[in-house]
């Protein structure tokens, strides 16, 4: 199971308050960024390459304390990161307090506050850390939809508008 299959299980579980406290738990405890590094690298195991799906890799060294690898077939590196959505995502010290106040349901500036990072960061990182979370839209209307009252406004704020009734449709 990759990360990115880990992160999306987790957004569908519904945890009740004991597994929440168990996860937060189990995140407070990996102290070094170092071991949440090993611990992806250890669930991704020898990949098959995330461009072209061909099991044949090498090792091909290692950047940024995560083993790189290179597809046999179309010669391309990855990680074990690579199509997730941590990749390419800086500041790694920062993202499992990051991810504990996510999971405390902070706020974007608190949390930023928190961890040390811009608030512009930890809105990106608040949609990368919840899978879909930018994609979620409203459902569309379908079938019979009722309204209790109209709104018409009596009169325009321009004097020059001319307001017809084209112009509430």
């Amino acid at each position: 199971m990759g990360f990115e299959e880990v992160f999306a299980a987790l957004t569908s579980l519904h945890l009740d308050n004991d597994e929440v406290a168990r996860l937060r738990t189990w995140v407070a405890a990996i102290v070094h960024p170092g071991e949440c590094l090993q611990l992806i690298a250890e669930a991704a195991g020898t990949p098959c390459c995330p461009h072209c799906q061909c099991p044949r890799v090498h090792r091909c060294g290692s950047a940024s304390g995560l083993q790189r690898w290179r597809c046999l077939a179309c010669r391309r590196s990855f990680n074990a990161l690579t199509n997730t959505p941590l990749a390419r995502l800086r500041k790694k010290a920062a993202w499992l307090p990051y991810l504990q106040c996510v999971l405390e349901s902070r706020t974007v500036r608190a949390a930023a506050e928190l961890v040390g990072v811009h608030r512009t960061t930890s809105f990106r990182w608040r949609h990368r850390f919840v899978p879909g979370a930018a994609n979620k839209r409203p459902v569309r209307l379908e079938g019979t939809v009722e309204a209790d009252e109209t709104y018409r406004p009596r009169r325009s704020r321009n004097p020059a508008a001319k307001l017809t009734m084209d112009s509430f449709a």
